[in-house]
């Protein structure tokens, strides 16, 4: 069994509670161990927070997407601002292309076990993806549904 869903938020900084309760709520009543959903939470308020303040464009929202395939949960935070900075020449770590200041693309990486950060297609807008391997706890909903 699978969950799917997919929110379009103004770029505000009230948008960004919204998602992570609603992302909450989802990994409870599916059964995730809290740990995780912790985890999880921490990481989509990050990435939602970098979409508000960097998001900018016309556009006044971005999307959150999330879903559970499995034992994977995979979020992806799109905004339709600048995106991030052209990768520098030679070798290095994914995160040091990024820019200077926060820490919260670090934290996305530290929380998940997969993150890629990288730009929309035909420019317009920064693209956050991360998984995270769930771990279930005894009375999941999501496991006895399957």
């Amino acid at each position: 069994m699978s969950i799917w869903w997919s929110l379009q938020l103004r770029r505000e900084a009230s948008s960004v509670p919204l998602a992570r309760r609603l992302l909450l709520g989802a990994m409870e009543t599916a059964g995730v161990d809290a740990d995780v959903t912790h985890e999880l939470c921490v990481a989509l308020t990050e990435a939602c927070a970098n979409a508000v303040q960097h998001g900018g464009g016309e556009a006044a929202v971005y999307r959150v997407t999330a879903s559970i395939d499995g034992d994977v949960c995979r979020i992806e935070v799109v905004d339709s601002g600048p995106g991030f900075p052209a990768d520098p020449p030679g070798p290095r770590r994914e995160s040091q292309a990024l820019e200077p200041g926060g820490r919260g693309l670090q934290l996305i990486e530290a929380l998940s076990d997969a993150a890629r950060f990288g730009n929309h297609p035909g420019g317009g807008g920064a693209v956050v993806s991360f998984d995270k391997i769930l771990k279930w706890r005894e009375d999941a909903a999501l496991l006895q549904a399957s």
